[in-house]
């Protein structure tokens, strides 16, 4: 094992706390070398021993700029700028701070936090170099470049407890899958799906950098965990003190406009490879084979992903890719329930006896609406029916049944998924040490009350419990009035429905150019249609509000951790999204024909506006047309959001720069012109696919093509993501993650929700059951069982009991009777307008095919769940052999270093020391 560099005599970074706020602030950061002190390697270049000095201490940086030696000016007429490293060529940029200097009255207060953040980035240990703003393409932004020495990437390397190399990984690859040949063509090149060897890795100890597999100190450490441990110090550096309280971190200085941008460069254009043979183009290999849509049908190349984005976007590619397969077989299945009943659309008795002249056009149906609706006949809504059978039949039973079950799979398969990826990419300890120890800056800023921490035994802020509570309070009654104006805005296109059916009735009714249409724009699908349009344009208005809102309740419950914000920020932004998109199909599909009441005694909402009538094919096809609205409109909406907005706003960015060739126009010029995918970027993108899910899952009895549309847009996702990612948004900063997180509590939720769902969908919005029990029950011809159901589901009314306010003004064909879609008796009966025993015969069957559909449904859900192991057999014994490796190798580290001590004579390396030692060895090995 090589090892280059020096290393340092004291490489130390204090996190001291002050005793007045107790917030934890970064001091000197001092590397330093003892004379005669030996090198395995060659030396790496220093700010102090170099000729091109770093900006000095004290000095803002335009002063700094304007320090620089005549002889180190550059030539921009002869210099490429597309570069990622300092002037010398040798020192990596690891990220980017920019500012406009506008002498404004904030001038002199912007310019002293710059000299107090960048003196004390010094401190740290970090390099700066200045552009000034002379050398920008516009003449207006100053750059200044942040590098992070050897010694500073060690320090932070172990504060952070990242997993580096110690041996490349011995055990054998899993056995060729038979099918690798028929996938062949699916497959990415072998040197992009894994770009460097796999190893076992180890936490990085400063003491130990023996132990590592260190070929190369400007290598070692790979661009995303540079930007990483340079992004944790400049979120935790001080600029100041304002108002009694210490002021720290980027981010404030973002927000208060003192930079106006900080970010990572990427290494390279995107459309071509970096003419500096140092830089590995990785952007550029991501662009060619992973962010084209003409790779859409290939494998993603996940490592690559995580090795230049990090890990928290790389688990959110092979949680879609996933996604995206598993949408496959879901998507299939649903296209064969379609045709199904695409094929037998001519069998169904239903829409036969509707379309029949003799039948359907002899029965007189009730007037859907007061006064101004006229009696109708049946055979009107002849292709309503017809249509609603592509949906409605007995493949809706077995699909619902069949994403019961596809919904666990997927789950249980992506958990086994997740289980190996954390473990490829070093994740198996990570969510106890990085995220629930590690204090978010903000909530260290704002608590100035302390208590000892009882796993660190150490003083830090906290939150008062009376405080909690006041602030819980206020989140909770702002997140109950937001979802009550939800509800509301749905209350409001309900009373749109029931006031424009109607006038499209009436419309319809007496206009002539719309007669040859009438029959398949009927007035309840043109109602259904203009309301779920106008449903979703005050979603997506909405949404606009709810964004700001979620995120301003959880900034005020100053969540501790940075795990804690994000999970709370979901479970209110979920919560607002899951009330917004789903309750217009809610009230479709539970709530739409069920409180209708009967001629003469109809039920009103507010006592003015009468409750929507179903088809008499039943309400399931309008929660087809509902749900295909909304979720096709969100996917096309989100597309061009997530697309074509970022693409004009960087054309029109850089214009500026077409006429400057590419050796003036620098690399930190390029990214600073691109979009900030900023730290909710990925929120969204998780959002946008669990809101989905709930449509291809919630409301799949309805659409069974839920699933294809969703695999079509999948894949453009997939690739519009990685796209927009790659080339239109500045790279952002590595992050690890271990799972997809609280979504995951959430998609499991939403999929026992699902069972529910489906079965009330099947069993209350279609006409399922209402038609099994007549098969079974009521039917009096042997050789059609199906014949007369029509008339069976239709109850008789007699017009002369219309009371003033619902009998329609005119009836010139004098009908004496109208039918309406009920289990009632006739005016004749003793019962007259009850229900009949037949209507408590299909309650009866409902709820019992409720109870024993979900019961099925959830024991296979249980079982399978059950049989699936969550870590892989393969996966368990890496990790046993990785942990296994790691304390032998340190073991025998430790044994190595002690009998040099007792070959030079220390008297404090004992013999029984040495033989503790080899007694642990011996320990792990039995383990």
């Amino acid at each position: 094992m090589n090892r280059l560099g020096k290393k340092a005599n004291e490489t130390l970074i204090e996190m001291a706390r002050s005793a007045d706020d107790d917030i934890a602030i970064l001091t000197k950061f001092k590397p330093s070398q003892s004379e005669g002190e030996e090198c395995n390697g060659p030396e790496t270049i220093s700010t102090a021993g170099s000729e091109i000095p770093s900006s000095s201490e004290g000095l803002n940086s335009t002063e700094t700029t304007l320090l620089i030696p005549e002889h180190q000016v550059i030539d921009k007429r002869h210099q490429s700028k597309d570069s990622i490293f300092f002037r010398d060529g040798v020192r990596r940029i690891d990220f980017v701070l920019s500012y406009v200097d506008d002498l404004n009255k904030e001038w002199e207060k912007k310019l002293e936090r710059r000299k107090e953040f960048e003196s004390n980035l010094q401190k740290a240990g970090l390099e700066l170099e200045t552009e000034d703003k002379k050398e920008s393409e516009d003449g207006k932004i100053f750059f200044v470049k942040i590098h992070a020495p050897w010694e500073v990437l060690i320090t932070y390397a172990e504060v952070l407890n990242i997993k580096v190399p110690i041996r490349e990984n011995d055990i054998p690859p899993m056995v060729e899958n038979p099918l690798d040949c028929v996938l062949f063509p699916l497959r990415l090149p072998e040197k992009v799906m894994h770009p460097e060897p796999d190893y076992f890795t180890a936490p990085f100890s400063k003491d130990k950098q023996e132990l590592y597999l260190i070929n190369d100190e400007s290598t070692f450490f790979s661009p995303s965990m540079r930007n990483r441990i340079v992004n944790y110090i400049l979120t935790r550096c001080p600029y100041g003190t304002e108002e009694g309280k210490k002021k720290f971190g980027i981010k404030r200085l973002l927000n208060n406009g003192t930079y106006t941008a900080a970010y990572p460069l990427h290494d390279c254009q995107y459309w071509k490879k970096a003419s500096d043979p140092n830089c590995d183009s990785e952007r550029y290999t991501l662009y060619m084979e992973w962010a084209r849509f003409l790779r859409f049908y290939k494998e993603q190349p996940l490592v690559l992903i995580r090795k230049y984005y990090g890990e928290k976007i790389g688990i959110y590619f092979a949680w879609l890719g996933f996604y995206t397969e598993m949408l496959f077989l879901a998507a299939v299945v649903g296209l064969i329930c379609f045709l199904y009943g695409l094929f037998t659309m001519d069998e169904n008795m239903s829409s036969k006896e509707i379309c029949d002249p003799a039948i359907g056009g002899e029965i007189i149906m009730c007037p859907l609406c007061d006064r101004d609706c006229e009696y109708w006949r049946l055979n009107t809504t002849c292709e309503s029916s017809q249509y609603s059978h592509l949906f409605d039949n007995v493949a809706t039973l077995f699909f619902a049944i069949f994403m019961g079950i596809w919904v666990t799979l997927f789950l249980e398969f992506w958990k086994r998924r997740q289980a190996r990826l954390k473990y490829e990419w070093d994740l198996v300890d990570f969510e106890e040490e990085q995220q629930q120890l590690q204090l978010r800056p903000e909530y260290e800023a704002k608590c100035t009350q302390k208590k000892k921490n009882p796993v660190t035994q150490e003083m830090e802020p906290y939150l008062p419990l009376t405080s909690q509570a006041v602030r819980f309070c206020i989140s909770g009654a702002t997140v109950l009035f937001w979802v009550s104006l939800i509800i509301a805005s749905m209350i409001a296109v309900i009373v749109y429905r029931l006031a424009v059916y109607a006038a499209f009735a009436s419309l319809m009714e007496n206009t002539q150019t719309l007669q040859p249409i009438s029959g398949v724009l009927t007035p309840q699908l043109a109602t259904s249609v203009t309301a779920s349009c106008l449903n979703f344009v005050i979603i997506m208005i909405l949404n606009f509000f709810y964004e700001r809102i979620a995120i301003w309740i959880t900034d005020m419950e100053i969540p501790r951790t940075h795990m804690e914000y994000e999970n709370r920020l979901t479970m209110k932004m979920f919560l607002f999204q899951f009330v917004n998109y789903y309750s217009s199909c809610f009230y479709v599909a539970f709530f739409k024909g069920k409180f209708v009441g009967y001629p003469g005694a109809y039920t009103y909402m507010f006592n003015r506006w009468r409750n929507e009538e179903c088809d008499p094919a039943g309400c399931l096809i309008e929660l087809t047309t509902q749900l295909t609205i909304v979720m096709a409109g969100k996917q096309i909406w989100g597309n061009i959001q997530e697309a074509i907005v970022p693409w004009i706003c960087n054309w029109w960015g850089r214009r500026k720069a077409r006429n400057n060739p590419e050796n003036l126009y620098s690399r930190w010029e390029q990214d600073h012109d691109l979009q900030t995918f900023g730290a909710l970027g990925l929120f969204y993108e998780y959002l946008e696919m669990v809101i989905q899910f709930g449509f291809i899952t919630l409301f799949v009895a309805s659409f069974p093509l839920a699933p294809l549309l969703a695999l079509m847009n999948n894949i453009l996702e997939i690739r519009v993501d990685s796209w927009k990612l790659t080339t239109q948004y500045r790279r952002p900063v590595a992050a690890k993650a271990h799972s997809i997180g609280v979504w995951q509590e959430i998609l499991n939720g939403m999929a026992i929700l699902s069972v529910v769902t489906n079965a009330f969908i099947v069993a209350f919005t279609s006409d399922m059951i209402p038609r099994l029990v007549y098969y079974y029950a009521y039917s009096e011809n042997e050789d059609s069982p199906m014949s007369g159901y029509i008339n069976n589901s239709l109850s008789v009314f007699l017009i002369s009991d219309f009371p003033e306010r619902n009998e329609p003004k005119e009836n010139p064909e004098n009908f004496v009777i109208c039918r309406y879609r009920d289990y009632r008796y006739p005016p004749d009966h003793e019962k007259k307008y009850l229900h009949t025993m037949q209507f408590w015969h299909i309650l009866a069957a409902k709820l019992a095919f409720i109870i024993i559909m979900e019961h099925v449904v959830f024991i296979v859900k249980f079982f399978v769940a059950w049989m699936i192991p969550d870590v892989p057999a393969d996966v368990k014994a890496k990790i046993k052999r990785e942990k296994y490796l790691t304390q032998k190798i340190l073991h025998e580290y430790e044994l190595e270093k002690l009998k040099e001590r007792l070959c030079q004579g220390d008297t404090r390396a004992t013999e029984k020391e040495f033989i503790a030692t080899e007694g642990r060895m011996e320990l792990s090995r039995a383990m």
